[in-house]
């Protein structure tokens, strides 16, 4: 789908026609030098840092900055994507997205993917997981 860019992720929603709930971003989190993973999160939630180190079993997790980002994986904040990034890093999933069709950036600035979330996590082979609040 295109839509042009859009500035939040309200106004994105608006455009797609669909709930903020229903868009998931893709997050870029750093569990070390080099080691990153893809955090699929509802448009309408956040990471609970908490949660999602007691399931890495890490004490310490960071967000890279955008240069990083885009470095691991080729796409531009705003845009990010685990459908063909530079490296196949692990996913996880919130469990609040499974059974739903969702709506994930396609790599450019002003396009989506429409996509049944289920198809996505077992395409990913995404670690699912309540790692949300």
């Amino acid at each position: 789908m295109r839509h042009g860019r859009v500035d939040s992720l309200a106004e994105a929603a608006r455009v797609r026609g669909i709930d903020p709930s229903d868009i998931v971003k893709t997050l870029v989190v750093r569990r070390a030098a080099g080691d990153y993973l893809f955090v699929l999160v509802p448009g309408d939630r956040e990471i609970s840092w908490p949660k999602l180190r007691a399931l890495l079993g890490v004490a310490r997790l960071s967000m890279p900055d955008a240069a990083t980002a885009f470095e691991a994986t080729g796409y531009r904040r705003g845009t990010i994507t685990p459908f063909g990034a530079h490296t196949a890093w692990p996913v996880i999933a919130d469990s609040s997205m499974c059974g739903r069709e969702i709506s994930l950036g396609a790599g450019e600035a002003g396009a989506a993917v429409v996509l049944d979330a289920d198809a996505a996590i077992a395409a990913l082979k995404a670690q699912v997981a309540d790692i949300t609040d």
